[in-house]
């Protein structure tokens, strides 16, 4: 028989704590080492023990279970930290996976669920309770969308207060003789603009260029 998994398990109420300490005790491959009600004794206790596994509640007295994790880490390295909480926030999910747990379940999981789940985090898998999953999805497409906004508006931050007004009236659909009417320049300086817009935004044709504008809303900055 292969050594138990020993676990340590961290959370505040003592009800909860006693129920789930019960639970684990179930599981032959289960050997729950040591409990903690709060980060300062959970850090305490996973150096002492040095577990292989900890299951962290996030609401803790003092400070949240996912800004423990750095000092869980450091207190056990080898250990295995997956989040056992109620919470269902996107940004606990996201600062808990950044500081390194291995996983993130909900306390609705049922006690087959949480065997399962504690035996992929072991073989090395990252574990999410369903509900959490498309929470993570969520996050990343936030973060992406972020990031590209923020690529986005440097390259604006490239053109020059004339290349910014030529793009502005791109975007109306306006042609390089209204341009140039419109801004006072000869036409010859439009082309020069247009070329420039059309580099610093890897863009290739003022079709795009126009539709860049009015999918970042220059053209309501402008009439404002």
């Amino acid at each position: 028989m292969p050594s138990p998994i020993e676990v340590l398990v961290v959370d505040d109420h003592n009800l909860f704590r006693r129920g789930l300490i019960a639970l684990l005790g179930q599981h032959p491959q289960l050997k729950v080492v040591g409990e903690a009600g709060d980060a300062g004794e959970a850090q305490r206790r996973a150096a002492e023990l040095q577990p292989d596994l900890v299951l962290l509640d996030n609401h803790l007295p003092g400070v949240r279970g996912v800004d423990a994790l750095p000092g869980l880490k450091e207190a056990a390295p080898s250990a295995k930290v997956v989040m056992l909480t109620v919470s269902e926030d996107e940004d606990d999910l996201a600062t808990a996976l950044k500081h390194g747990a291995h996983g993130y379940l909900l306390k609705t999981t049922e006690g087959d669920e949480l065997f399962a789940a504690i035996a992929r985090c072991m073989d090395g898998d990252s574990v999410l309770s369903p509900a959490m999953t498309a929470k993570l999805v969520s996050a990343f497409q936030t973060s992406t969308r972020a990031r590209t906004k923020s690529a986005e508006q440097d390259k604006l931050d490239t053109l020059s207060a004339r290349e910014l007004d030529t793009l502005r009236e791109l975007g109306r659909g306006a042609s390089n003789k209204e341009v140039a009417r419109a801004l006072g320049i000869a036409e010859t300086t439009v082309k020069i603009h247009v070329q420039n817009i059309l580099r610093k935004l890897a863009l290739s044709s003022r079709v795009q260029a126009a539709i860049f504008a009015s999918e970042r809303g220059l053209l309501a900055k402008a009439a404002a």
